[in-house]
């Protein structure tokens, strides 16, 4: 078997497949070993070319020394896994897929083996993060990867059981018909709604670090992950608005929404999805939020859309899933998030 990796990249051993890392030149080919992955398996959601140019562009986790790629004789990729953690980070976070045929052949394992190999080099390369263990002692943290699936792939779900794999949380995917009533939210006195655009674009991430600080699992995004983000394929500008206070100009809450066209053809019906809602702390209990996702609402059933979704912790400590409630949304799907400490 060739191996053919960046020199400080860990190995993949699996008979019958020749491995190196992803290239810009593997777009096409990439995005056609996820698209047939998908087909099959029919996730929610999954990576097209778009989205890996992006990520092979990426400087804080570059492709050439944090992802593998699977090719048979033919030279057809049958597998990949992809890594990604932030300088900083207490966390790794895996990727990974493997052609249809080529499942239930020790692929998934060698692709798990890999990324965990990669992950204690990433944290031995970073110094590794810290932690306050008491009395301003600082301790290093574990490495730990972390990888999300959806709760109905089961045979995924089997594999990270296997490998000593724990489920650390639980995400709802919430749903909301736009041909119900829609719901009237108007902003407080003092306050206003604009569009999102990009002279805003630094506030409302340095807002969104401050809002998220208090999440489970959530670090702080820097303007390359930010990027992934306002600079998405599917982002929807037009979609999304941001809350300011009219006094200062200062951003307040946001909400950021996409919308994915061929999820009419996957999924037989059209969405508009917000990817990040949020409002800062001091400014919470003054109905903003309620206020942003009415204001979605309306933007995706005013663009044709048949429904409004986005995804929640279900453990998140603002009580979004009661408002969602509240907002006509219902759960139609769980995900997972695994984690293994290294």
């Amino acid at each position: 078997m060739t191996q053919n990796h960046a020199p400080d990249a860990p190995q993949v051993s699996f008979p019958n497949l020749q491995w190196r890392p992803v290239s810009a030149s593997d777009l096409d080919s990439w995005a056609a070993l996820i698209a047939r992955t998908a087909a099959v398996e029919r996730p929610v959601w999954f990576e097209r070319r778009a989205d890996l140019a992006q990520i092979v562009e990426s400087k804080n986790n570059p492709v050439g020394q944090n992802s593998v790629l699977g090719f048979d004789a033919d030279g057809v990729p049958r597998a990949y896994a992809r890594l990604t953690k932030n300088q900083d980070g207490a966390k790794a976070h895996g990727f990974c897929a493997v052609d249809p045929q080529w499942q239930r052949r020790g692929v998934g394992s060698a692709l798990l083996q890999w990324l965990e190999a990669r992950t204690r080099q990433r944290f031995a390369e970073d110094a590794g993060a810290v932690k306050d263990g008491g009395a301003g002692n600082k301790q290093p943290v574990p490495p730990r990867l972390r990888i999300f699936i959806e709760q109905k792939q089961q045979h995924q779900v089997a594999l990270l059981e296997e490998s000593g794999y724990e489920v650390v949380r639980y995400y709802n995917e919430m749903h909301r018909p736009l041909s119900a009533p829609l719901p009237e939210a108007p902003l407080a006195h003092g306050l206003e709604l604009v569009p999102m655009e990009p002279g805003l674009s630094e506030a409302v991430r340095l807002a969104h670090n401050q809002v998220f600080a208090d999440h489970w699992g959530s670090e702080p995004r820097d303007e390359e992950a930010w990027g992934f983000v306002v600079n998405d394929p599917l982002a929807r500008p037009d979609l999304s608005a941001v809350a300011l206070e009219s006094s200062t100009g200062d951003v307040v809450g946001y909400q950021l929404a996409s919308h994915d066209p061929e999820t009419a053809v996957t999924r037989g019906f059209t969405e508009g999805y917000t990817d990040l809602l949020g409002v800062r702390k001091e400014f919470r209990g003054r109905g903003i939020a309620q206020a942003l996702l009415a204001d979605a609402v309306r933007r995706f059933a005013a663009a044709g859309m048949d429904k409004a979704s986005l995804d929640v912790d279900s453990d998140n400590p603002t009580g979004a899933m009661a408002l969602y409630r509240k907002m006509g949304y219902v759960p139609v799907n769980t995900s997972l998030a695994w984690d293994k400490v290294l």
